[in-house]
């Protein structure tokens, strides 16, 4: 269904890991390698970290220091309390392809994704793994046999969701009292597994394209489906009980606002590294929508 939308940001690049923290939105422009800032309504724009190697997935540790995924040089960065940004894990031996998105649970583990081949180069489409990062900064993998593991969301009852792109399915896992993962099911089934692993052909067969994600205080998933340009609101089970077409690409998202009602969509043309590279046209876009964002995870 169609709803009013708002502008939040525009001329920006490619944006990717909205979050909504202290009371502001928090989003990675790629290309203009920015983390910004800014109130629920656009203003008061702040460039809180500047991330050479292309920033993605954005968390806190409990003690309020910034994580930030660096994808290329494939590190986990750390802004301290004075600004300044330090290597947090150095993730590039286990990982096939550019860093991705992540979650941060509430102990200040970090789960990363990658993409496991490279994406912009054409390359045939691998499963990836998932590694886990320990506020020390040790490196664990948790998981691997992903197809592109991309936004991901730590419920209030220590679950893992796991957004895989090209694989028309969200997986989750239990985390156990030492960060390992449990219990891996599906947790949301939109397809099969493509066939193929050229990336055209895997895109013709994938139905949804979960990319980012947010989870709302009923437990259910608003999912950017990055393949057909809209946000759908899932539940446990695979069932789409809402439905945003936005008309435009559809990458990530975030709920926030005062009150939580606010959907954050982080939109663009396409996601190719070349044309967003060299255009200004990304945006946040703002709809609002009846359940508030889950707070307690």
């Amino acid at each position: 269904m169609s709803r009013d939308t708002t502008t939040v940001l525009t001329g920006l690049s490619y944006l990717e890991g909205p979050r909504w923290h202290q009371g502001r939105l928090w989003v990675s422009d790629m290309y203009t390698h920015q983390v910004l800032s800014v109130r629920e309504d656009g203003t008061a724009r702040r460039v809180e970290a500047v991330v050479p190697e292309q920033p993605s997935g954005l968390g806190w540790l409990p003690d309020g220091r910034l994580l930030i995924v660096s994808m290329r040089d494939r590190k986990l960065l750390r802004r301290e309390l004075d600004g300044t940004l330090v290597t947090h894990a150095d993730l590039s031996r286990g990982t096939g392809g550019h860093l991705n998105d992540m979650a941060v649970d509430r102990r200040g583990r970090a789960f990363v994704g990658n993409f496991g081949f490279d994406l912009m180069g054409g390359e045939p489409l691998q499963p990836a793994n998932l590694l886990r990062v320990d506020p020390g900064g040790t490196v664990t993998e948790v998981a691997d046999e992903l197809w592109f593991p991309n936004g991901s969301v730590v419920t209030t009852d220590d679950v893992l969701l796991v957004n895989e792109t090209f694989g028309n399915r969200i997986t989750a896992f239990d985390i156990t009292a030492d960060g390992g993962l449990t219990n891996r099911r599906v947790w949301a089934r939109f397809g099969d597994l493509p066939a193929e692993t050229d990336i055209a052909a895997v895109l013709g067969q994938v139905t949804v394209g979960s990319d980012g994600s947010a989870l709302d205080a009923e437990g259910a998933l608003w999912v950017a489906d990055a393949v057909n340009g809209r946000v759908i609101r899932v539940r446990e089970g695979g069932d789409i009980v809402d439905e945003i077409t936005l008309g435009a690409g559809v990458f990530a998202c975030a709920l926030g606002g005062g009150d939580g009602r606010t959907l954050f969509v982080c939109q663009a043309p396409d996601f190719h590294e070349e044309a967003r590279k060299n255009a200004r046209e990304a945006t946040v876009t703002a709809v609002r929508v009846d359940v508030p964002a889950c707070t307690d995870a």
